[in-house]
């Protein structure tokens, strides 16, 4: 009988540290390089020497530390991004901090968590984000997107539209405005009548007219300037 074959094993996920305080460093490179399929592959203590060894590694995961010395991780999640395509970043801070949390959704970093997490919870955070999901706490998201919505909110105070709806069709600004009301595409389609995959291919031509990458950035969009309907882009 044949040999059965076997699939060739899957590179560890590589991963980049930034952190200010060389004990989190330590403590984060012990807890990943326990796990089978993760390595560290480098990690910084500033902005700076991020963003100059960071993107010569070709991490696949960032774990960056939001408030540093000389910069926030934040500047850096989006330098690393621009520099390294495919890169997810995860935010890792002491703050329960919602105009991070907004700055980390619009930079297009793939998680925020805080650093009193459970070693077992940032392990799964990571292997979440490396494989192309978002892991941003719902209860925290819930809050952020609600103060958004809130007319009496700050960040919901009166504004003039985003300059980047103008080039959105009539329907495109229906699927943004459903997306802000947090429903998924079977739910847009039923709403509106389309089929998932219309659904699909409309939010993919959506996000690429805002210039952002990932549904839960244009969903803070929807929140601070609503849709306004019947203009054609």
């Amino acid at each position: 009988m044949d040999e059965p074959e076997h699939a060739p094993p899957t590179p560890p996920v590589r991963v980049f540290l930034l952190d200010d305080h060389e004990v989190v460093r330590r403590g984060l490179h012990d807890l990943i390089d326990a796990e089978p399929d993760m390595e560290v592959v480098g990690e910084a203590g500033t902005g700076a020497e991020a963003l100059v060894r960071g993107p010569a590694l070709r991490p696949d995961v960032a774990i960056l530390d939001v408030r540093l010395p000389d910069s926030d991780g934040i500047t850096v999640c989006r330098e690393l991004r621009t520099r390294t395509p495919g890169l997810a970043c995860l935010m890792l801070t002491s703050f329960d901090d919602d105009d991070a949390l907004l700055d980390a959704i619009m930079a297009g970093a793939s998680g925020y968590v805080l650093k009193q997490i459970r070693g077992s919870d940032l392990i799964s955070a990571v292997r979440t984000v490396a494989s192309g999901q978002s892991m941003l706490d719902p209860a925290t998201t819930a809050r952020l997107m609600s103060a958004l919505r809130d007319p009496r909110g700050e960040g919901a105070a009166q504004q003039e539209e985003d300059a980047r709806l103008t080039v959105l069709s009539e329907r495109e600004r229906e699927i943004l405005a459903l997306i802000g009301e947090g429903l998924t595409n079977r739910q847009i389609g039923e709403r509106l009548y389309l089929s998932e995959k219309t659904v699909k291919n409309g939010i993919s031509r959506l996000l690429a007219k805002l210039g952002v990458e990932r549904r839960i950035q244009a969903a803070v969009i929807a929140a601070q300037f609503p849709p306004r309907p019947g203009r054609e882009g």
